[in-house]
């Protein structure tokens, strides 16, 4: 401020000065005041110009830029300057913010759309346009409702209690397919909703299993109670000779041994799912499955049947194993005995271990038996799944055979291969990886051994 009153003095002062010395002696005093007053002028107007050039600054200069460096002007310049700088600076972090939250938002596992007052889109993630099909050039600023046309959240949309979410398929439902979606609206600011969706599929599928594996175990315990409570009820009521009385009982303890097994097997899926996984440094050898296998297989047989079917044990070479033996010997076991269920007594089952060119190895097993229809085999290892109910009772079967083998066969790293022909037959083979094969080094490479049983 004191420099500038200095110049306007200095501006009237010197060219007053000038004039009184130069100006004749009549007219020293006229002089003097005009060119004062003409330096006045000059003063003024470089003022205004300097003050035009700050107000086009503020208007489109940059802050780079300086167009005033000294004076009044120049000192409103600096400071108006160091405020559009940190203004720019707040500005530069809000976006950087604001994309870090996109970006946040757009990783979220979560469909997120953001919403405005009349429900119109303002913002949506990769998640989101996966669950409802939508695409950011053609969908941006449209209606929610007039893309995602659907009864329930149409009617959730409009009764505005947002306390809870509505299920609603997804994009890519189908029949064969479906595609549950978690929907919930979240007000926020002016009207605004941030919309969340959740797929919810492997959810539900988890719970319509959790129901029908309870109605399933229901149904397979109530069965043979049901048989032992009415025998029960027999022997105490009614007065019976020695003869019947022993088939009761048998009849009884042919029952009891059901559920025995049912428990059995489901003990045994629940050790496979809630344990460790194998340790690959435990090695088994093959030959002694086998031998477990095969005298089981005879006995198995002879009780279903009354006689022997038979069953041929072949194995290539002598190996071992890495994993469990008994988990391995289930899984084993659970082929041969569903091949010697559904095999009549008059036709053969072979149990094959051959070495695969890759060092890996195949335990299989063929049978004679009615055969599987195409459309049965993708649901084989499910629990409690039977393509004859009636037939799988008669033979003592519970359902979980196959899905036991699958686990022991998932926990070894291997792969369970189902091939069947109506009229002609099944085989069954679990194939394991060279990782967990070895071959026992006094056994020549091409001996074959073959066990009959």
């Amino acid at each position: 401020m004191f420099w500038r009153i200095a110049s306007f003095i200095l501006c009237q002062a010197i060219p007053a000065v000038v004039g009184w010395y130069f100006a004749g002696a009549e007219n020293k005093f006229p002089v003097s005041v005009s060119l004062a007053l003409l330096g006045t002028y000059c003063w003024l107007v470089l003022d205004a110009w300097r003050g035009v050039r700050l107000l086009q600054w503020l208007r489109i200069g940059d802050s780079a830029d300086t167009p005033l460096r000294s004076g009044l002007w120049g000192e409103v310049f600096e400071r108006a300057r160091k405020l559009v700088r940190t203004r720019d600076r707040a500005l530069t972090e809000s976006d950087g913010r604001l994309q870090d939250f996109l970006a946040a938002l757009q990783a979220s596992p979560n469909g997120v759309v953001l919403l405005d007052a009349d429900g119109r889109i303002e913002w949506f993630n990769q998640t989101a346009a996966t669950h409802f099909g939508f695409v950011v050039q053609r969908d941006l600023l449209q209606h929610f409702g007039n893309l995602v046309r659907d009864p329930g959240f149409a009617s959730y949309f409009a009764t505005r209690d947002f306390s809870t979410d509505v299920v609603m398929p997804g994009r890519a439902h189908s029949s064969t397919k479906p595609v549950k979606l978690s929907v919930q609206l979240h007000p926020y600011g002016q009207g605004r909703s941030l919309l969340l969706s959740r797929d919810i599929t492997a959810v539900e599928q988890a719970e319509a299993m959790r129901r029908d594996f309870v109605a399933n175990v229901s149904h397979e315990i109530r069965t043979p109670l049901t048989v032992l409570a009415g025998f029960v009820e027999t022997l105490q009521s009614l007065p019976l000779e020695a003869d019947e009385r022993q088939r009761y009982l048998g009849l009884m303890a042919q029952q009891a041994e059901r559920m025995q097994t049912l428990v059995n097997d489901l003990l045994m899926l629940s050790r496979l799912e809630g344990s460790p996984l194998p340790a690959a440094q435990d090695w088994v050898s093959v030959q002694v499955l086998m031998d477990q296998c095969q005298q089981e297989a005879h006995d198995l047989s002879l009780v279903l049947w009354t006689r022997a079917q038979t069953i041929d044990f072949e194995m290539d070479v002598g190996c071992e194993i890495a994993g469990s033996l008994a988990e391995l010997h289930s899984a084993m076991f659970n082929l041969i005995g569903n091949a010697i269920r559904y095999t009549p007594p008059d036709k053969s089952i072979k149990v094959r271990w051959r070495l695969l060119p890759d060092h890996g190895a195949m335990f299989s097993v063929e049978d004679q038996g009615a055969g599987i229809a195409p459309e049965h085999l993708p649901r084989l290892t499910e629990r409690f799944y039977r393509v004859d109910r009636s037939r799988s009772r008669e033979t003592g079967g519970t359902g979980l055979g196959l899905a036991i083998v699958k686990h022991v066969a998932q926990r070894h790293g291997a792969e369970l291969g189902i091939a069947s022909t109506p009229g002609s037959g099944s085989t069954f083979s679990i194939t394991f990886p060279a990782s967990r094969v070895r071959r026992l080094a006094h056994t020549a490479p091409g001996v074959s051994d073959l066990i009959a049983a």
